[in-house]
């Protein structure tokens, strides 16, 4: 697991989320996971995975008293599913489910992940399904702008995340744990280092002041195109 540390007050807070849940649930309550912790963000919102032997609708409502003190203390409600449900599904959600077995912390109950494993063949697909639909994103995107220099620099710093998200997948896809982001897309996929790291200090808020938007936006669309290629061919060799 690759996370950043909890605070004192964000475990307390999730303790008390794993108590509440515990209490509607008891002892089909299995394991209360938080996730998203590699994502550093001051103030951050929680966001947690709680796994269940039996989901009623019942325990939905017995779950929404809680949900406005949940809030209070900058917890995403939980995503609370069934543990087989989430193990029979990895195959359909690889890179979301992937994403928190990578980065999780176990604030009650056992290591639900020992077992779950994402398959490379799934992880592909679903790279692929994403380098598309962020390329089409893109492109109508820009369209929805007309070319307005402000709501294209908003398309670009929106979009960011989503890209990021995209290469991170790609790199776990051959192993490459480089910190360095931009240097393993450059390496691997071959595209400008320089406009990943372009897109990335975008998508932070720190390049309010690009003077042509645009210009960005036209080689980060190429830049795209190149990235869906490179994942096509994998399923051309497949």
């Amino acid at each position: 697991m690759n996370s950043v540390p909890l605070s004192a007050d964000e475990r307390s807070a999730l303790d008390s989320l794993a108590s509440d849940l515990g209490r509607v649930f008891g002892v089909r309550l299995r394991s209360v996971v938080a996730y998203g912790l590699d994502k550093p963000a001051a103030p951050r919102l929680l966001h947690s995975l709680a796994l269940v032997d039996r989901l009623a609708f019942e325990d939905l409502l017995k779950c929404l008293p809680s949900v406005p003190q949940w809030h209070r203390r900058s917890l995403a409600v939980p995503l609370i599913l069934e543990l087989e449900e989430f193990m029979r599904t990895l195959d359909v959600f690889p890179l979301e489910y992937g994403d928190i077995i990578a980065h999780h912390v176990v604030i009650s109950g056992t290591n639900p992940f020992a077992t779950a494993r994402i398959a490379p063949a799934d992880r592909r697909r679903a790279c692929e399904l994403s380098a598309k639909s962020h390329l089409i994103h893109l492109r109508e995107g820009f369209l929805e702008t007309g070319g307005q220099p402000d709501a294209v620099l908003r398309l670009i710093a929106a979009s960011a995340p989503a890209f990021i998200a995209l290469l991170r997948n790609i790199a776990l896809l051959t192993d490459d744990d480089s910190s360095d982001l931009a240097g393993t897309a450059e390496r691997q996929i071959r595209i400008p280092a320089d406009l990943v790291r372009e897109v990335i200090t975008t998508g932070a808020g720190t390049r309010s002041g690009i003077a042509d938007p645009t210009a960005l936006l036209s080689r980060y669309i190429a830049a795209s195109e190149r990235v869906w290629e490179y994942v096509d061919m994998w399923r051309a060799h497949a």
